[in-house]
């Protein structure tokens, strides 16, 4: 499994850090956290060997086994960071493995979507969920029949508003299931699905924190990360200047979360 792990010297707080559907190991914020006192691991959780090429039925097991080689380092806090579809598996693995103390969604999802590309049998279509716990798969809401038009560049919000109106209930991320803290950090300007409408709608199963900025979008910057460049693909929404405005509100909260003494 691909990875990397960062370390910081007596740290009492262990990171998994997940990427979202670009399958990208997070090195840099890795590098991010350990500056601060914590140790922070990032593994490639689709597309490697072994590994569905898709984010199709990962099993949540994945994320459970880099808690296991957290723990392993001598920490006593296990807490999960992710973005987008990261922070779609963050929340779902807060609810099913009582050892996570601490989450941070980054432009959260409230619910389980379908599958974003092909399964371990390299089949997409009929669609599946996500994710799968303990050889089940997790109820899922479907994608809508119609997708967007226009672009390339294309926004995709409109389409998962369409999908949230109609998800069936058991899709929903049952985040009353955590004793974790839960921090959202969303912008009211995402483009690729509505994260904000995701954040308040996690919030009225459970208490948690929500950190927003109007004109934000999909890609929070945290503190010294550069800009990505834009996709030829996709519209994220927000700007440099308002992306990296609301990782600076949010990251003084991270690091003040993550690091509180273990229960």
């Amino acid at each position: 499994m691909e990875s990397c792990l960062a370390t910081s010297d007596n740290a009492e707080v262990g990171v998994l850090v997940l990427g979202g559907s670009s399958g990208r190991v997070e090195a840099g914020r890795c590098a991010l956290l350990s500056a601060h006192g914590m140790t922070a691991m990032s593994i490639r959780w689709f597309g490697g060997p072994g590994q569905a090429p898709g984010i199709c039925e990962v099993p949540l097991e994945t994320f459970v086994s880099a808690l296991d080689l957290l723990a392993a380092t001598g920490v006593s806090r296990l807490a999960v960071l992710g973005l987008s579809k990261g922070a779609e598996a963050a929340l779902m693995l807060a609810c099913v493995e009582p050892r996570v103390q601490a989450v941070v969604a980054l432009s959260p999802s409230s619910v389980v979507w379908a599958n974003v590309g092909p399964g371990p049998d390299g089949v997409t279509v009929p669609y599946r969920s996500s994710w799968t716990w303990r050889g089940r798969p997790v109820p899922f809401a479907p994608y809508p029949a119609q997708w967007p038009a226009g672009g390339p560049p294309t926004s995709f919000r409109a389409f998962y508003e369409r999908g949230l109106a109609a998800a069936p209930p058991e899709a929903a991320i049952p985040l009353e299931r955590t004793r974790a803290e839960v921090l959202l950090v969303a912008g009211g300007d995402d483009l690729m699905w509505p994260s904000l409408a995701f954040a308040n709608a996690l919030a009225g199963r459970r208490e948690v924190r929500i950190v927003s900025h109007p004109l934000a979008g999909h890609r929070p910057l945290l503190p010294g990360e550069a800009p990505p460049p834009p996709s030829p693909s996709y519209l994220y929404g927000g700007s440099p200047e308002a992306d990296a405005a609301l990782g600076a509100a949010a990251w003084p909260r991270i690091v003040d979360m993550l690091n509180q003494p273990s229960a």
